[in-house]
């Protein structure tokens, strides 16, 4: 498990295809990322889920990058006091599947809202978290070689005014939420962190892990 704070999104996208190649040729263990973004939007591999609202110039000069990305999926936003994990792991050495593993991505980010009191589902056919009616976590995921690259994204306490710029997921008319939001009280990003990884340990590893740094 490793927090890398904040970190703007190419260069943990770069990471997590330099960890992806070592751990396919077996240099590296499974490894989770545990991050945080400045203001940026990603598209991803839908094309026909990729549904800016603004353009690409303006969103620039306001300050938040574009970048395309191959994970599955539409775009979505991230910013500071929003979760990201990315695990990168080998599919094979955790016994699992696709649709298990975003399952279990899923069942991670229902544990750990419910230990703030949320209650989030999934819906059938959009991967993520709802909380009735509005969503509050995304998931997209890449397989290479066998091993996983991009994650799951959980609204923490982010300012959500970022998602006017899109049609988060390509899903029209969705309004996003946020653990904030649902509480209405003050979290503490650091320990959702902490939460986050002691849930990721106990649902993917069954063997003994390094700590969380």
């Amino acid at each position: 498990m490793r927090n890398c704070g904040l970190m703007a999104y190419r260069e943990a996208l770069e990471l997590q295809l330099e960890f992806c190649e070592k751990r396919h040729e077996g240099l590296r263990g499974n490894t989770v990322l545990i991050v945080e973004h400045p203001d940026v939007i990603t598209l991803g591999a839908r094309k026909s889920e990729n549904k800016l609202l603004v353009d690409c110039e303006s969103l620039g000069k306001r300050g938040i990058d574009v970048v395309e990305v191959r994970r599955g999926g539409g775009c979505t936003a991230h910013n500071p006091g929003q979760l990201v994990v990315y695990p990168i792991v080998k599919l094979k050495s955790l016994g699992l599947g696709v649709n298990e593993y975003i399952r279990g991505l899923e069942a991670i980010g229902i544990e750990l809202l419910r230990g703030y009191g949320v209650s989030s589902d999934r819906r059938k056919g959009y991967p993520g978290l709802w909380v009735g009616e509005e969503k509050i976590a995304s998931i997209g995921v890449q397989v290479k070689k066998g091993v996983t690259i991009h994650g799951m994204a959980i609204n923490i306490c982010n300012d959500l005014s970022i998602f006017d710029n899109i049609v988060p997921c390509g899903i029209d008319g969705v309004r996003i939420t946020s653990l904030r939001e649902q509480t209405g009280g003050d979290v503490s990003m650091d320990e959702v962190k902490r939460k986050i990884a002691g849930i990721i340990i106990k649902c993917f590893s069954s063997e003994e892990v390094g700590g969380y740094e």
